[in-house]
């Protein structure tokens, strides 16, 4: 074999066997390898901690986080309880439902949620998919038609309603909900502000409270099309008021 091809093989030989110790030696001895993972969730108020702190604090804060009362947070929690709700391991019934309304009520992300209660984005979906879905179980006995056969006291007790609407059971109107709708259905459901919504029906009763809901219409759908419709299918149950009242 000619001398220099047999040189230049040893010499590849060699800067190979170099390469391969020099990676390994990397392998064995980098610093970082030894560097413990760094704990992201530290706060030494937790989230269980920090709801109590709330539910005891000013009743405002309640109201801003929540959107809702101190004692209307405890009863709804106390639902969930008589739906077999429970506490988990790590998370109480009151801290799931937090969880699930401070994510609503401020179109919030799980990962801010996350910091927050200081538990992994798996955890929080996990507890928001199962509150919601205990929520959307419960919502036809909460939502429920109100008695016609009285006049509402926020009407009787104020002159300036009565007697000219004692015979008014509650108020129905139209609002559009932010939806994320699959790119190829969004065109009915992008109105003049150019976001996808549904137009929802409402019905409230004097005591700010939703006696009715029709949900599922794109946002371009007319107004009084999704009342005709509710009002004149059947299967919508409409609480409709009985002949008199409006």
């Amino acid at each position: 074999m000619d001398t220099n091809l047999e040189s230049l093989i040893d010499s590849k030989s060699d800067e190979e066997i170099e390469t391969l110790l020099t990676i390994r030696l990397n392998s064995e001895y980098n610093p970082l390898r030894k560097v413990k993972p760094r704990p992201q969730r530290v706060s030494k108020l937790k989230g269980h901690e920090w709801v109590v702190e709330v539910l005891n604090g000013h009743p405002n804060t309640c109201y801003d986080l929540f959107r809702m009362d101190k004692h209307v947070f405890r009863s709804l929690c106390e639902e969930l309880k008589r739906t077999a709700t429970k506490d988990s391991k790590y998370l109480s019934v009151q801290e799931q439902l937090a969880i699930f309304l401070l994510i609503i009520s401020h179109n919030g992300r799980q990962r801010y949620a996350a910091d927050r209660f200081q538990h992994s984005t798996d955890t929080i979906s996990k507890y928001f998919r199962k509150i919601l879905f205990v929520i959307c179980s419960i919502s036809k006995h909460i939502i429920t038609p109100p008695s016609f056969d009285d006049t509402p006291p926020e009407i009787k007790n104020n002159p300036k309603y009565y007697p000219f609407f004692k015979k008014c059971v509650g108020a129905i109107d139209g609002t559009h909900i932010s939806a994320r709708i699959p790119v190829r259905e969004q065109i009915p459901y992008r109105g003049r502000k150019f976001d996808t919504t549904q137009n929802i029906m409402s019905v409230c009763s004097f005591d700010m409270r939703f006696t009715f809901i029709m949900t599922g219409w794109e946002g371009t759908t007319n107004d009084s099309r999704i009342f005709l419709e509710t009002v004149s299918n059947p299967a919508n149950h409409f609480p409709m008021p009985p002949l008199g009242k409006y």
